[in-house]
């Protein structure tokens, strides 16, 4: 903003024009700015921190439930899209030995229990990670990896089991 008020609307679109400006920032400024309408700037401040731009973020976000091996369980608020391991990984949650082969499909350090009513709804388990799962510690019928189940928006307020232990199974790919 400061460099609008410096050099003016020319120079601010040239600004937006650049690729390195944000495609949030762009579709924002698409929908309220006109270079030829005075008022522009507060147009595009009321934008960028409208009330309704931070309840459309907080409904691209999904709430799942971890209860890690000690029985602690923590609630975190996740992007839809993302795998559990990746949840895991970014929100730094306490879960000992996760996630060895960084989702590579090559461990199953990063077996989850599901509750039967979610684990019903899901993607069928594909062959590469039912093989991991056979490695797997504590394996029951609702068992996946968490490297291979996507948030998705119906699972807002799933619980997540993580097994007792983690047995650090690798594939071919690696060495026990």
């Amino acid at each position: 903003m400061a460099t609008f008020l410096r050099y003016g609307s020319f120079h601010f679109a040239r600004m937006v024009d650049k690729s390195g400006t944000s495609i949030a920032i762009k579709r924002c400024l698409n929908k309220t700015w006109n270079p030829n309408r005075k008022g522009s700037i507060f147009s595009i401040h009321t934008a960028l921190h409208s009330n309704s731009e931070k309840n459309r973020f907080l409904e691209d976000k999904v709430t799942i439930h971890f209860v890690n091996q000690d029985g602690i369980k923590t609630t975190t608020a996740v992007i839809e899209g993302e795998t559990l391991l990746d949840v895991v990984i970014k929100k730094n949650l306490d879960i000992s030995g996760f996630g060895a082969c960084e989702g590579t499909l090559a461990c199953s350090t990063c077996h989850l229990i599901f509750d039967k009513s979610f684990y019903d709804k899901m993607e069928p388990v594909i062959d590469e990670e039912m093989d991991m799962l056979d490695l797997a510690y504590g394996l029951t019928k609702t068992s996946r990896l968490g490297c291979q189940v996507k948030v998705q928006k119906w699972m807002d307020g799933m619980t997540v089991q993580v097994p007792q232990g983690v047995r650090v199974a690798v594939g071919s790919e690696g060495s026990q």
